[in-house]
């Protein structure tokens, strides 16, 4: 027999109000809240619980924060009972999906003059990392981007960029010019002792075949710290 109970997996027979898919039919998604939405994504409940019941349990996993959720890994989503890994991957695709749509068009388009210009795109794909990520911005001659690429991942505290491989991808790319960035998992934005001797090994080995490295940006949850800006590049 079907269950009529907002505690159980069916909701077919809710008000048309309390029915996430039908509401975002009669209102819109804007009329929908975090984990109404969450909700569609999850597609159904569990045995014990509705599928809006376990997105409420997800949302509070983020602390009812949607840029905390982007930070949750497939492991972390099933940590919730009735959370398996088909409803994990869900939503993590979904996540990954509204990063890449705010972020994808800025890059596409953007003429660097300054750090403000790429640092709130680099937050966007780099800040949700638990471990280090190194990237690198290649540019042209008119300062516009040709590519964004992840060179290396790494730990929490640490990753390894080849200044080899971001030449031969410069050199691919024909690029004029280089912005080099990374991640701080910790919160930090004070570059270690580490990160300042690669950031002056690529620079000098740019250098040499006539590419310029324009900064070094370091972002985390907390802002962005900029190598030229602090006038040590």
């Amino acid at each position: 027999m079907e269950n009529f109970n907002k505690t159980g997996g069916s909701i077919k027979n809710w008000a048309i109000d309390d029915r996430p898919r039908e509401k975002m039919m009669a209102k819109g998604p804007e009329a929908l809240s975090d984990s109404e939405l969450l909700a569609i994504i999850i597609n159904n409940g569990s045995k014990d619980k509705s599928a809006v019941e376990l997105a409420r349990e997800v949302l509070a996993m983020g602390s009812n924060n949607l840029s905390e959720l982007g930070r949750l890994t497939l492991t972390d989503f099933q940590k919730i009972k009735g959370i398996g890994k088909a409803k994990a991957i869900a939503l993590a695709a979904a996540l990954e999906l509204g990063r890449r749509r705010h972020s994808g068009p800025v890059l596409q388009k953007l003429k660097i003059t300054r750090s403000t210009d790429t640092s709130n795109y680099l937050q966007t794909v780099l800040k949700d990392y638990k471990y280090e990520v190194f990237a690198v911005i290649f540019l042209n001659s008119a300062n516009t981007i040709k590519r964004f690429e992840i060179i290396s991942k790494g730990g929490i505290t640490g990753t390894v960029a080849d200044p080899r491989v971001i030449l031969k991808m410069a050199l691919h790319e024909e690029a004029t010019a280089i912005i080099l960035t990374h991640n701080h998992p910790s919160g930090s934005l004070t570059p270690s002792r580490q990160d300042i001797a690669l950031t002056q090994k690529i620079k000098d080995a740019a250098a040499l075949i006539d590419i310029i490295l324009l900064d070094h940006i370091i972002v985390s949850e907390n802002g962005y710290y900029s190598f030229a800006d602090e006038g040590i590049l």
